[in-house]
């Protein structure tokens, strides 16, 4: 695959078929996770498989609990989210909500549960460069994921289920699932230009250049 289509196409998918995924693209997918930058090449990371029905449902039943909490939290504005006042903006939260709906009702038969802990890990700067990785790899492979923290609500309890050693300073920075999407990939085209969003040398002077949509096209049949 051409870096470009990976780069440009590489989305949430939180709609997914319960095929399994076969070992040996699990194994490229964290073969080239791992192959990320990291500080002083440490790689304090260890990324923890999920496949077994039992865990999954036990996962499910906390992650829905989580996920009440936190529009709990953003309903209250606990979380600082960012408001948009404009009906397009509205209408994609709308459909944000419900493939999470979907995503979050058919968590126990998501086909594979990635999660990624890290050690002295400075705002993600070492674990979030082999996260990305991961997404890219698994788009190579026709595999969709997903970025969740939700269940950073119950950390506790997600790290005695999964057996994670105590006392080692791990923490769990996030959670991949992954699976053949039910969706298409395509471009994301409903983003800000660069030039409303970027500045030069000094914050709101020109960035120098234009763009009205993407500068790279999704290939189309």
């Amino acid at each position: 695959m051409e870096i470009h289509e990976a780069l440009y196409t590489t989305r949430m998918m939180r709609r997914m078929r319960k095929d399994p995924i076969p070992l040996d693209v699990q194994s490229r997918i964290l073969d080239a996770a791992i192959r990320a930058p990291n500080g002083g090449n440490t790689q304090r990371w260890h990324f923890l498989a999920v496949d077994d029905p039992a865990t999954k449902q036990e996962l499910a039943e906390l992650y829905r609990e989580c996920r009440a909490r936190e529009y709990r939290d953003i309903a209250a504005g606990a979380l600082g989210t960012t408001r948009h006042d404009s009906e397009a903006h509205a209408a994609t939260m709308r459909k944000i909500k419900a493939s999470g709906d979907h995503f979050a009702a058919n968590f126990a038969d998501l086909p594979l549960l990635l999660f990624v802990f890290a050690i002295d890990d400075h705002g993600g700067a070492n674990i979030y460069p082999a996260i990305w990785s991961a997404l890219l790899a698994a788009r190579a492979e026709g595999v969709g994921g997903v970025i969740t923290t939700v269940l950073r609500y119950e950390a506790d309890t997600v790290l005695k289920l999964l057996g994670v050693p105590e006392g080692e300073g791990w923490e769990m920075t996030a959670m991949l699932a992954m699976g053949y999407p039910l969706g298409r990939w395509g471009v994301a085209a409903n983003r800000r230009p660069v030039h409303e969003v970027s500045s030069r040398n000094r914050w709101g002077s020109p960035i120098g250049t234009t763009a009205a949509g993407p500068l790279w096209n999704f290939p189309r049949d």
